[in-house]
């Protein structure tokens, strides 16, 4: 469920490996070995015998069985500032399907025997740097023994899942609201497209609520919009300029020939090392096509030629051919702030020269305005943040890499702790030095 729609995923969306989930294929190994440790015993009918426990004073040890003890388990992340929370139904999913153990005969489902409360995907959560503090956002109270091989893969969707999220959203935030293409796809490998896509449509979603925005998300792929029924989009990709011998508007004509009008036409510009320049050959041979289609009345015909924007993608060892050098030429590097104002200004007066009839001219330069400006190749949110402080000419900034940042304030890692057993009929608090049972007011009962 997401905090937008009040609806719980299912199985019918995630796909569970089931059966191997159930057999721990997926689960750290030391939990497998408790799991196998608690039944055995659970079978054995053995009670605790020990004497070093911590149990409070009054409480007898006698008649427990550790096998079949009832715990209260919390999953948290210790992220610092504000987390995105997303992956709660995947691991509700988890339990929900994969919860028991198995005999004989087979596994025995027990999910129905827990007690579950989670908040709902988009939710956020807030940690201050105490681990005393923590806001859990699934509880569970039940047999341990029964969901022990569930702590591994529950903490990686949300891991996994809250991270993107909340690296997507500090990227909105740092764009002042300007749309943000979902790039990162080729950085890791294909099996985690569906939850990645899920984490940025939700991150979109969170960031519209927060902000009273409208942004749409675009993703590139299909798979990354599996879980919410989004579809992947794009346009032009180097290897293709490659295939027209670097011409790029020769390309773009082409692209536009073949590829349904609803495909925003976005070209790639940055194949030469000269931005300013192909972005006005494509511009000029765009416009040429769609007045020619237009003056033989061919309207639906000249939509395949109207521009949606072009893309600057200079590589970061690169200074682009429109930049000229001043100060440190690291500076210049890549996709600058000065690039780009140079192919705003190009663009904006370019069609000037072109040798059009008079009375095309507006048209030329209405239609050379409307071109929108997209940026990638390194962008995350301290570039994104130097960019918007400048007031840099950028419509859309396609994000990559950097939404899988796990380092220093962006590490994401999801833990879970017992922090309570039941004994003799009521809960006692039983969690490690240095946790204790934590609330949150956004957790609600699942099951």
């Amino acid at each position: 469920m997401s905090i937008f729609d009040g609806q719980r995923l299912t199985n019918a969306t995630f796909k569970l490996d089931i059966e191997r989930m159930r057999k721990g294929w997926y689960t750290d190994k030391y939990f497998v070995n408790i799991a196998e440790m608690l039944t055995a015993l659970s079978r054995s009918g053995i009670a605790y015998e020990g004497s070093q426990h911590n149990l409070p004073d009054g409480i007898s040890t006698e008649g427990i069985f550790p096998g079949d003890l009832e715990v209260e388990m919390q999953w948290f992340t210790r992220r610092p500032g504000t987390t995105i929370v997303v992956g709660v139904d995947k691991a509700l999913t988890m339990l929900r399907h994969c919860t028991g153990y198995w005999t004989p005969d087979g596994f025995v489902e027990t999910a129905s025997r827990l007690e579950v409360w989670a908040v709902q995907d988009g939710s956020t959560v807030t940690y201050d740097g105490n681990p005393l503090n923590i806001r859990p956002v699934i509880r569970v109270r039940g047999r341990y023994r029964d969901f022990a091989l569930l702590e591994t893969p529950t903490l990686g969707i949300l891991t996994r899942a809250s991270r993107v999220a909340t690296n997507v959203y500090q990227a909105l935030v740092a764009a002042n609201g300007k749309p943000m293409l979902f790039f990162p796809a080729r950085f890791d490998l294909h099996e985690v497209q569906a939850a990645d896509g899920y984490a940025y449509a939700i991150a979109v979603q969170r960031y519209n609520m927060d902000y009273a925005n409208t942004l749409g998300p675009f993703v590139s792929t299909d798979a990354q919009g599996d879980w919410w029924g989004g579809m992947g989009g794009g346009t032009v990709a180097h290897a293709a300029i490659a295939c027209f011998l670097g011409d790029t508007p020769a390309a773009m004509l082409t692209f536009a020939e073949v590829l349904p009008p609803n495909i925003p036409r976005i070209a790639l510009v940055d194949f030469n090392n000269d931005c300013v320049r192909d972005s006005l050959a494509v511009c000029r041979a765009m416009f040429e096509r769609y007045m020619t289609l237009l003056e033989n009345g061919q309207p639906d015909e000249a939509r395949r030629y109207e521009m949606y924007g072009v893309r600057l993608d200079t590589s970061g060892s690169l200074r682009d051919a429109s930049v000229t050098p001043i100060g440190d030429p690291a500076l210049d590097l890549g996709v600058t702030p000065r690039l780009v104002f140079n192919v705003r200004q190009a663009l904006d007066t370019g069609w000037k020269d072109w040798n059009i009839p008079e009375g095309w001219k507006g048209r030329a330069a209405e239609y050379c305005r409307k071109v929108k400006i997209v940026v990638s190749g390194g962008f995350g949110p301290e570039k994104i943040t130097r960019f918007e402080k400048l007031n840099v000419p950028v419509d859309i900034y396609a994000v990559g890499s950097s939404l899988f940042s796990n380092h220093g304030p962006t590490v994401t890692d999801f833990t879970a702790d017992v922090v309570r057993v039941k004994v003799h009929g009521q809960w006692v608090d039983m969690a490690k030095v240095g946790r204790q049972p934590c609330d949150n007011p956004d957790l609600e009962r699942v099951w």
